[in-house]
């Protein structure tokens, strides 16, 4: 519970262990910036030797404490910590932050002590930040406490920021001073042996300071339980996550027997984790904070159409192009609008979007522009964009921003370019609560991440799908086909029994062991067919030549069933081969992949894109984690770059998404039911136009033990 640690941050009191007098050393910055940023609380320093620190008394251990205590800053060595746990249990104090290193991060003896740590903290409920940390910072006026060895107290904001780097941290708050961005809270939690980003996220989505949050990770500690917690927070309670996830990099996509094994990789997962939770991923600190400006200053658009006032016809074209490119869309103004335009600007001036009031543009002629553009019902928001040119009064068009804005209930973001001529004005907009950019594509990228984020908060359908499946059939046939292996391949055939218990689209088949067996199989299927070879030592059937199409007669079908064994033995002369599978040939149309790989650590992550035998090479694919909200299913789908391809171009019928969305849904229960389930291709499961539904093309799964 949120709740836990809360006298992490609003302690009344707190003992500083490790607190000196000594220059230079972490346990004077902390008690320094404790007084300095003057706690409303009482300090309480700790030192074997030293009678006070910083003119307050000090004391030699927790016990001589003569007041309760609700928060200890731990600054010793590490071997030291152990120790003063077990004081701090016996003072009956409830939660600590350990800035100490020496730990995990070092190996050897330090993880063993962590673990020892994290052994005392649970056994005593001592919730406990860290170790390896920079500390926590709450700039809230009733407690201002800066519990870290950073330089200075952030100004108070309303966004919060937590990381697993301390060395980030101060970077990031020498970064936020020069732009005047403040904070409600700041925590570095270091090697996370207590408390994880998901007790931090829980706590501040309850925080009634906090507007946005944002994080920078190196790792998850729970990925179900992450998306449950910041779901909420971002769904329901409405509040904006912004994280930059480090370790970006696909070497850790693995050797596989699936496409989707082989495609899917840890970083794959974030992905999946932070689209299910609405989190919006930015690529570094700069952008976060971008984001963050304009998220914890300004409303939500309530659409993608944007107004551009610009003084200069370049760099609002720079806005557009960069608008456009990440999704948003150039407001089109109503004739009336116009009139208003034409009438209000010079004959020079360009009365469509984007708005161009001219260099020699007075702030009348801004305000006059921003104000009858925001007007239009057709626009959702407005990026402001000047240049510093002889003639413009770039403080006074700075003071008509936020005058436009307190009338209107949409978005203003601005992008005063340059640094010292527009200086001035740039302090009025922020003081004013109107984030400014550098350059105006910044402005468009914030802009579009808000107006994602609004439109996710829109999105219904956020409950797990009720399915009609035959769970205990499929046990019984994951049990069968391991029975005391740790793994086991199976053929498509066997495949296709497993997912016609969970309702998945099948193809009708027949397994012919001979030649002899192909005229009693096609009674009871129509040519033309298809005809695959079925071995567990052969997984990619096309590489080994294994599969033969729009076979038409019995006829054929005899002369592909000789030449398909044929390949398959010469393939891998070792391979046992069951028979050749005979099945109907699907009808013509979109192919797409659907599968399954199973993280380590996440569990199984479900993926969708186009498919065929070129899915690897055109990578247009996307991943979630299962089990999977319907709505989830739904983005999924959406997301692909060729979607287009799925709503009908050059004359085709759009395709039935509903049948992807409900063979997603069945995939994602499936591989969540059943944890034996380690890699799962559908590849293709072909799409028919609109209400024609899909039916699986070829499948193949990978089966593991799950008492390995």
């Amino acid at each position: 519970m949120s709740s836990q640690i809360d006298t992490i941050f609003n302690p009344t009191s707190i003992a500083i262990v490790g607190a000196t007098n000594r220059p230079q050393s972490v346990g004077q910055a902390v008690v320094r910036n404790l007084i300095q940023g003057e706690f409303q609380g009482v300090l309480y320093p700790v030192h074997p030797t030293l009678k006070s620190v910083f003119g307050i008394k000090a004391y030699k251990r927790l016990g001589d404490i003569p007041d309760p205590v609700d928060l200890v800053v731990i600054i010793i060595k590490p071997e030291m910590v152990p120790a003063v746990l077990r004081d701090a249990a016996q003072k009956g104090i409830s939660s600590a932050v350990v800035i100490t290193a020496g730990f995990k991060e070092v190996g050897g003896k330090g993880a063993i002590l962590e673990k020892k740590i994290q052994e005392l903290a649970g056994h005593h409920r001592i919730r406990l930040v860290g170790p390896n940390c920079l500390g926590v910072i709450n700039t809230a006026a009733e407690v201002r406490m800066n519990a870290s060895f950073a330089r200075k107290m952030p100004r108070p904001g309303n966004i919060a920021f937590i990381s697993q780097s301390g060395a980030l941290c101060t970077s990031v708050l020498d970064y936020a001073e020069g732009r005047k961005i403040g904070f409600s809270k700041f925590i570095s939690f270091g090697n996370k042996a207590d408390v994880n980003e998901i007790d931090l996220l829980r706590y501040l989505g309850e925080d009634p300071a906090t507007k946005v949050i944002c994080m920078y990770l190196e790792d998850l500690s729970a990925g179900q339980e992450f998306i449950r917690v910041a779901s909420d927070i971002s769904w329901n309670k409405g509040k904006p996550i912004l994280a930059v996830k480090s370790g970006t990099s696909s070497e850790g996509a693995r050797a596989a027997a699936s496409h989707t094994g082989s495609l899917v990789g840890t970083d794959s997962a974030y992905d999946a984790i932070f689209l299910q939770s609405g989190i919006q991923r930015v690529e570094g600190v700069n952008e976060l904070f971008h984001y963050a400006m304009a998220f914890s200053r300004q409303l939500l658009p309530r659409g993608r159409r944007i107004a551009i006032v610009t003084n200069a016809g370049g760099p609002g074209i720079m806005a557009t192009d960069a608008a456009v490119r990440h999704g948003l869309q150039l407001a089109t103004f109503s004739p009336e609008t116009e009139a208003r335009l034409k009438e209000s600007l010079p004959p020079t001036a360009n009365i469509r979007n984007p708005v161009d009031v001219i260099g020699d543009a007075t702030h009348e002629r801004y305000e006059v522009a921003l104000k009858t553009a925001l007007q239009d019902d057709n626009v959702d928001g407005a990026i402001v964009l000047l240049t510093p040119q002889a003639m413009t009064d770039i403080l006074e068009t700075a003071r008509i921003v936020p005058s436009v804005a307190k009338d209107m209930n949409k978005p203003i973001l601005c992008s005063f370019m340059g640094i010292v001529d527009v200086s001035e004005g740039v302090a009025h907009l922020e003081s004013n609560g109107i984030p400014n950019y550098v350059f105006p594509e910044a402005a468009s990228r914030a802009m579009a991440a808000m107006a994602r984020f609004g439109e996710r908060l829109a999105i219904g359908n956020r409950v797990l799908p009720e399915l009609t499946c035959n769970r205990d059939h499929a046990n019984d046939l994951i049990r069968a086909k391991l029975d005391g292996n740790l793994k086991c391949y199976l053929p498509e055939r066997e495949a296709a029994d497993l997912l016609d218990s969970y309702g998945l689209p099948l193809l009708a088949s027949r397994l012919v062991t001979g030649p002899d067996a192909i005229d009693a199989a096609a009674e009871g299927i129509r040519f033309p067919v298809a005809m695959k070879i079925v071995s567990r030592d052969i997984v990619h059937k096309v590489d080994a030549g294994g599969v033969r199409l729009n076979i038409a007669d019995a006829v054929q079908a005899r002369e592909a069933f000789a030449q398909i064994v044929e390949n398959g033995r010469r393939f891998n002369p070792d391979a046992r081969i069951d028979g050749v599978l005979m099945q109907e040939m699907a009808g013509k149309g979109v192919e797409v992949i659907l599968g399954c790989a199973r993280d380590a650590k996440f569990g199984p992550i479900v993926m969708f894109g186009l498919g065929g035998t070129l899915v690897e090479a055109i990578k247009d694919v996307t991943f979630r984690l299962a089990p999977m909200r319907i709505a989830s299913a739904e983005n999924m789908i959406r997301s692909i770059k060729t979607f287009n391809v799925l709503q009908g171009i050059r004359g085709n019928p759009p395709s039935d998404l509903e049948a992807i969305k409900d063979c997603i849904l069945r995939v994602s229960t499936l591989v969540a039911n059943h944890p034996e389930i380690s890699e799962l291709d559908i590849n293709p499961l072909i799409v028919y136009p609109e209400g024609k539904g899909a039916v699986v093309a070829d499948c193949r799964i990978m089966l593991r033990s799950t008492s390995a």
